[in-house]
C-alpha cells in the first residue's frame, strides 16, 4: 500500500503590541489589550492542534503559552521565527522614517532584497532562518496539525517559499493582526506538496 499523509499548518499572526504600528523587528514589546482581545477571537474554542510552534518573542510566545495551557499541548518556542530584523528602524513607525530617511525608507520598498534596513538583516538570511525553522517543525511534527504562532513577515516568508513567488514579491502579501493562513503539506512517494489552502482568513 503507497504510504500518504499530510501535514496541516495553521499560520496566525500575533495581535496589536503595545506601542500600535511601527517597525518592531527584534523588541520584545508584549501584545497590547486589544492584542490579547483579537488573538483569543481569533481562536475562539477551536482546537483541533497536536503542537504549537511560536516565535520566542513575548508578542507570539505568551498567547502560545495560554493555548499550550489551556488545551493542554506541547509548545515549542524558537529563535528562528522572529520577526525580520530592522536594526536603526526598530521603534519608528513609517511615518517618522519618511520625515528622516524618505530615500533609504523608499529604497527599501522598492527593492528590499537590496536595500535591507540600516545595520538590519538582509531577506536573503531572514529567508534562511524562516525556511530552516519551518521545515524542522515539518519534519518533527510530519502528519500532525500544527498552530504556528508568528509575525508577519514570517508569514510572508512562508507563503512565499509555499508559492514559490520572487524574494522580492513577499512584501505584496498583507497579513492582518491575528489574520490565520493554512498550508497543507501533502507528503506522498514523489516528495511533499505544500498547498495554501486560505490566507488571512478565519478558522
Amino acid at each position: 500500500m503507497p504510504h500518504h499523509s499530510c501535514t496541516t499548518i495553521d499560520l496566525i499572526r500575533h495581535g496589536e503590541p503595545i506601542g500600535g504600528k511601527k517597525y518592531r523587528g527584534h523588541l520584545d514589546d508584549p501584545l497590547s489589550d486589544t492584542g490579547w482581545a483579537q488573538m483569543r477571537f481569533a481562536i475562539a474554542d477551536h482546537h483541533p492542534w497536536s503542537t504549537i510552534v511560536s516565535s520566542s518573542l513575548n508578542r507570539c510566545a505568551a498567547f502560545a503559552n495560554e493555548v499550550a495551557e489551556r488545551h493542554q499541548l506541547p509548545l515549542s518556542l524558537d529563535k528562528r521565527l522572529m520577526e525580520l530584523g530592522f536594526g536603526d528602524w526598530e521603534g519608528k513607525t513609517a511615518l517618522e522614517l519618511m520625515k528622516e530617511d524618505p530615500e533609504k525608507l523608499n529604497d527599501f520598498w522598492r527593492d528590499p532584497i537590496n536595500n535591507p534596513p540600516p545595520k538590519g538583516e538582509t531577506l536573503a538570511h531572514f529567508r534562511q532562518r524562516i525556511i530552516e525553522g519551518w521545515q524542522d517543525a515539518i519534519i518533527t511534527h510530519r502528519g500532525q496539525h500544527i498552530l504556528m504562532v508568528g509575525h508577519a513577515g514570517m508569514i510572508r516568508m512562508i507563503i512565499r517559499e509555499v508559492l514559490g513567488m520572487p524574494l522580492e514579491n513577499m512584501f505584496r502579501l498583507q497579513v492582518p493582526n491575528a489574520g490565520i493562513s493554512r498550508v497543507v503539506i501533502d507528503h506522498n512517494e514523489s516528495g511533499d506538496l505544500p498547498r495554501l489552502i486560505f490566507h488571512a482568513g478565519q478558522l
